[in-house]
């Protein structure tokens, strides 16, 4: 229900030092006004007590009232919560491929993450942000994505499911495996 009538932005993943949320915090904070209208929705299991950390920066920044804390969320409800987000965001410090990032584009949606993950083929594509780590990039990253119209974000979205489907689908990869055979 604190989702009716707003449009917002999904982190799903682990609640973990390593997935960046201190900066995502910050920068929340730091859009101010900006955020008007939006919600942030933070989705995924705590790992040790950095989840308690998370709780108490929200308070602590004064976000609350435009962040919400879900828990861990799975089949139909991630699904339809990556679906229904304008975009999604994982300001990590280091992935080995981010598969959040590959299924948040299945499903439609423009990406923001870091070069501390893989994912140039966000900036060549046209289809979200591949960002520097670090707060003033995230936080230009997310002023950028909330700018834009639903249309355009959704047009995004669609060129990231384009992306995902040519490269990242199981006949996508068996065709290259095939060909480096061939080779």
């Amino acid at each position: 229900p604190v989702l009716q009538g707003k449009r917002y932005i999904l982190f799903l993943s682990r609640i973990h030092e390593i997935k960046g949320l201190p900066n995502l915090m910050e920068a929340w904070s730091r859009l101010g006004t900006t955020r008007g209208g939006w919600h942030l929705v933070i989705a995924g299991p705590a790992d040790n007590s950095h989840g308690e950390h998370v709780r108490r920066s929200i308070q602590g920044k004064g976000v609350e009232d435009s962040v919400s804390m879900v828990g861990p969320v799975y089949g139909g409800t991630k699904v339809s919560l990556m679906r229904e987000a304008d975009a999604f965001v994982l300001p990590t410090f280091s992935e080995n491929f981010g598969i959040v990032v590959a299924e948040s584009l299945a499903a439609g949606t423009p990406v923001i993450t870091t070069k501390g993950a893989p994912w140039r083929d966000l900036n060549e594509n046209d289809c979200g942000w591949w960002i520097d780590i670090g707060v003033e990039p995230l936080t230009d990253a997310l002023s950028e994505a909330m700018s834009l119209s639903p249309e355009e974000l959704g047009e995004m979205g669609a060129r990231g499911r384009q992306m995902v489907q040519e490269k990242y689908t199981w006949d996508a990869i068996g065709e290259k495996i095939v060909n480096v055979y061939l080779w």
